[in-house]
């Protein structure tokens, strides 16, 4: 029966509930917040979907945002070592000539998804379970991924996706008004340092102290360059 303490039992309706109820009256839906769950790693989000198919929120509708390094089947990228992101981009703007054909089968693997939701056949799945399906139907898993994030109630991801505003903005995740959960939330400060911090090789120092040397020499935006000049020269 109604509860006594709130609108319902006197048949009134919240201002939410009217708000709802025009959108509804409007064509408009109303609003569902989409759960953002970050963990520390990506183990632990294997862990979790794995935890996730033995509930009964098996059939949610979820995405997985990982990096190429999880992701990526384009066999040259894939195997490319520390500059996958750079190749992914040349090849999807064909820099070189060349497209990426898993790229252009994405709506392969959402229809798949959509396709299972359909039928009542969904289950929560894993980033290896996404690759192997991505391979089969050579479709990107990392960009599929991404799309699937549209129609997802949960969304898996490390903590710097929600935490690193760069990222957030290159992964198009807007938090107004979601759901975050962090798991192991005490991991946050570190990842928080992480994401503002960057690291730099002495080789890297030099190289950089040598083309800015270069510049002021040259008289090449001097005022600009000589602080920066400055900065390497400390530093090494």
């Amino acid at each position: 029966g109604p509860c006594t303490e709130c609108s319902c039992s006197s048949g009134k309706e919240t201002d939410k509930d009217a708000s709802n109820r025009k959108k509804k009256e409007n064509g408009d839906q109303p609003f569902i917040p989409k759960i953002f769950f970050g963990t520390r790693t990506h183990k632990q989000i294997s862990q979790i979907t794995r935890e996730l198919k033995r509930t009964a929120y098996s059939s949610v509708p979820m995405t997985i945002l990982s990096s190429r390094d999880y992701t990526c089947i384009h066999p040259v990228v894939s195997n490319s070592g520390s500059n996958r992101n750079e190749m992914c981009v040349e090849l999807l703007e064909g820099k070189h000539g060349k497209s990426c054909l898993y790229y252009h089968g994405v709506h392969k693997l959402s229809e798949h998804h959509a396709l299972q939701s359909a039928h009542r056949v969904y289950e929560a799945w894993d980033i290896e379970d996404l690759v192997s399906l991505g391979k089969k139907l050579h479709a990107c898993a990392y960009f599929a991924a991404r799309e699937l994030m549209v129609g997802a109630d949960i969304v898996f991801c490390p903590y710097n996706y929600l935490l690193d505003p760069q990222i957030r903005e290159s992964m198009e995740i807007n938090l107004k008004g979601q759901v975050v959960i962090l798991d192991e939330a005490h991991n946050i400060e570190d990842c928080a340092r992480e994401s503002m911090s960057y690291g730099v090789t002495e080789s890297q120092l030099k190289a950089a102290q040598e083309e800015l040397d270069f510049m002021v020499n040259n008289n090449i935006r001097q005022k600009d360059h000589e602080p920066l000049q400055a900065v390497c020269c400390s530093l090494t």
